[in-house]
């Protein structure tokens, strides 16, 4: 316990993994905390990633954690924190089945964990023809009827944005009831809305039919649904960090969040200025960059001040 690392990054996806790359460049002893879960494990192929498009995302992490591994600071080890304490200059982080380390800054990274929509198929099918995400997979549903499942507000926004890629747009309301507002919106695009609770999703051929109560079964050559999302780790409220209204963790423009020392990156983190945490592989492993720096400039200026 003695032992004091430089850093401390909590998490092994993207983010945390870039921000590994930059404090090892920096010569700054790191010690990056990771367990064998990810968000996108669904997937079998990321996309919107420059120069990675189509790669599955093991591979990238793969190809990160040898880049990180190739500096000397830079320690990776596979083991579950389960509870960050201290401050600055000397957090204590407990591992599950192991002693405890400690560092003088701590960077957050571990990402956050998704509730889908209670239909049967959907699980089995998301990642694939099932997604959440028109910017990672809205290409590979290209000239197909798309379905939107939901009746909230947000499933004319989606549509809208849908409607260049698909031959056709449907909106599956799953027995909710759509306001005003989005009924006038969808009828604008003429984008159709079948009522009934939708009972399970199953795939057929290269696409999915979806089972619909008191209605015809619906084709589809892909689904987009909407997720409830939590942090996937206990650690913002150990550390008492501020969160947003829709549970993220509060940075600045540098990760800095509202605990001095601590910083957080990727998909739990939301910055100054939007409306929640931007969910992709790319802008996670930027902010986790970005993260890594603020971590090295504020100890450089600390030493001088």
């Amino acid at each position: 316990m003695n032992d004091i690392h430089d850093v401390a990054v909590i998490g092994a996806g993207s983010a945390g993994l870039q921000a590994a790359q930059t404090l090892g460049r920096m010569h700054q002893r790191t010690l990056v905390l990771g367990t064998d879960r990810y968000r996108n494990d669904p997937t079998g192929h990321m996309h919107n990633f420059l120069g990675h498009d189509g790669a599955p995302p093991a591979e990238l992490r793969t190809a990160a954690r040898k880049d990180a591994e190739a500096y000397d600071d830079v320690e990776l080890r596979d083991a579950e924190v389960v509870r960050i304490s201290g401050g600055l200059g000397d957090f204590v982080l407990e591992l599950a089945g192991e002693e405890p380390v400690r560092a003088r800054r701590v960077l957050l990274a571990s990402g956050v964990r998704d509730t889908l929509p209670d239909v049967p198929g959907v699980a089995e099918e998301f990642g694939d023809l099932v997604a959440h995400c028109p910017f990672c997979h809205g290409h590979e549903f290209a000239g197909t009827r798309v379905g939107i499942l939901g009746s909230a507000p947000h499933v004319a926004a989606m549509a809208s944005m849908v409607g260049p890629i698909a031959r056709e747009v449907v909106v599956l309301a799953h027995g909710g009831e759509l306001d005003d507002a989005t009924t006038a919106s969808l009828a604008r695009l003429g984008v159709p809305v079948v009522a009934g609770a939708v009972t399970a999703v199953h795939r057929e051929g290269e696409g999915l039919l979806v089972d619909v109560a008191g209605s015809e079964p619906v084709a589809l050559g892909g689904l987009f649904v909407k997720t409830d999302w939590a942090l996937a780790a206990p650690h913002a409220g150990q550390l008492g960090l501020e969160l947003s209204e829709t549970g993220a963790v509060v940075v600045d423009a540098f990760g800095r969040t509202s605990v001095p020392g601590v910083y957080a990156a990727g998909d739990m983190a939301q910055g100054p200025g939007l409306p929640m945490p931007m969910a992709s592989v790319l802008v996670a492993a930027a902010g986790g960059l970005v993260a890594a720096a603020a971590c090295v400039q504020d100890a450089a200026l600390a030493r001088i001040a």
